[in-house]
């Protein structure tokens, strides 16, 4: 294990890099959308052109690595999007904003994508679970330190969109210096959105309605905490904690999946996020320390849910389907997940702040009823079900690919 590590610390510290940019810029864009006195439904529009570049790039992305390479890729996009992120200050528009956002989305994914293939090509059978499971940990933590460095600056405008930059252009440096071989990424089986909903309705309907609430988390987050009349500071800490709350969460979350029918827990999970999201409404009234914590729990609650649909898909899928129905449900997420910041800011419009917690209410209530009907509707498990892995909320079909291969492996090894 400490071998295939040290093989690939360049590339873990290139993607805490790239995280840590990717997190600043996330609450960046929404605060300094307040600043412009944009409302919350223009800017809850700005906030989905990401979700709408991550779409994109799952399309296009495979393709142009088939043609010119990872590190060409990866130097391409990470030059493009520290280049959008450097401009979106220049001119204070919304249209020019939502473009930099679908820029920004597309080479963000792209470079995800290049470092997810390029750790499976790097590990095997044999360490490739815990590589992936320390990805995800140091994706969350950087993710939510990127949260930290809003309080970098306050004053300059300019200076944390040039932070942001430095930081995806450094991580350059330690991926393109790797020494592990380029990696390829296959095309996966096809697998028609019918196929999937006919195998697991509650994934399908559940990873659209979790994109559109953990969507809407992340862009409209820090608006609602301004709106909520919070400091960056406070600001900084109502981001940052929810998604390295869920590096304690994932845990046990994974453990209960793996023992207990995971209706059962994605049910619970989405009944505590519904109830979260009211106490939420009422802490915001009694100080924000009480509003940032019980967001963070809200965070930790909540999260994991997508890693919980993706691994109940794969239960009633066959081996030779995971890998192409992975890819389908993170473009399903997707597509929940260009939906979520402007239905978040149209709440956010109409009931002021608290319409956001209002919006996430309804979507995961909504989803929690869904499971409650499922269970009604087949009340039966497989006798043989694959691993639950933790999923970060921008995973692409890579990582959702390579989880199933890993799934598809272990399905193997019990009928062996």
């Amino acid at each position: 294990m400490a071998t295939g590590i040290r093989s690939v610390w360049p590339l873990f510290l290139g993607v805490a890099l790239l995280q840590l940019g990717h997190g600043l810029q996330g609450s960046l864009v929404g605060v300094e959308a307040a600043k412009a006195d944009f409302s919350a439904t223009v800017t809850g529009v700005i906030m989905s052109g990401f979700s709408l570049g991550i779409l994109l790039s799952t399309l296009v992305t495979p393709r142009i690595v088939a043609r010119v390479g990872h590190i060409r890729v990866f130097a391409a996009f990470a030059s493009v999007v520290s280049t959008a992120i450097l401009v979106i200050p220049i001119w204070v528009n919304p249209y020019w904003w939502f473009a930099m956002r679908v820029v920004g989305g597309v080479c963000m994914a792209g470079l995800s994508i290049v470092a997810e293939s390029w750790l499976n090509a790097a590990s095997d059978n044999t360490n490739r679970g815990k590589m992936l499971s320390i990805y995800m940990v140091i994706t969350f933590a950087a993710v939510g330190g990127g949260s930290i460095l809003l309080n970098v600056g306050e004053t300059d405008r300019f200076l944390r969109f040039i932070l942001v930059s430095v930081l995806i252009s450094m991580a350059l440096v330690p991926i393109s210096l790797a020494r592990s071989e380029a990696p390829s990424i296959e095309e996966a089986r096809s697998v028609k959105l019918r196929d999937i909903y006919h195998a697991s309705p509650l994934a399908f309907i559940g990873t659209f309605a979790i994109g559109l609430g953990q969507s809407a988390f992340f862009a409209m987050g820090a608006l609602y905490g301004i709106m909520s009349g919070l400091s960056i500071g406070y600001v900084s800490l109502l981001m940052a904690l929810p998604p390295i709350g869920v590096i304690i969460s994932q845990y046990p979350v994974g453990l209960l999946s793996d023992r207990f029918d995971r209706r059962i827990v994605l049910m619970v999970l989405s009944i505590l996020s519904t109830v979260l999201a009211l106490a939420t409404v009422f802490a915001a009234t009694i100080s924000p320390v009480s509003l940032i914590g019980l967001f963070a729990v809200f965070g930790a609650v909540s999260f994991p849910l997508y890693s919980l649909a993706l691994a109940h898909a794969n239960d009633y899928l066959e081996p030779d389907q995971m890998l192409g129905a992975s890819s389908k449900l993170v473009l399903l997420y997707g597509a929940g997940a260009i939906a979520g910041p402007f239905l978040a800011g149209n709440a956010m419009e109409s009931f002021g702040p608290q319409g956001f917690m209002y919006y996430m209410m309804s979507v995961y209530g909504l989803l929690s009823l869904f499971a409650i009907y499922r269970m009604f509707r087949r009340p039966e498990m497989p006798e043989e079900s694959g691993e639950y892995y933790q999923m970060a909320p921008s995973a692409t079909p890579v990582l959702a690919g390579v989880l199933a291969e890993e799934q598809t492996e272990a399905g193997e090894q019990k009928h062996h």
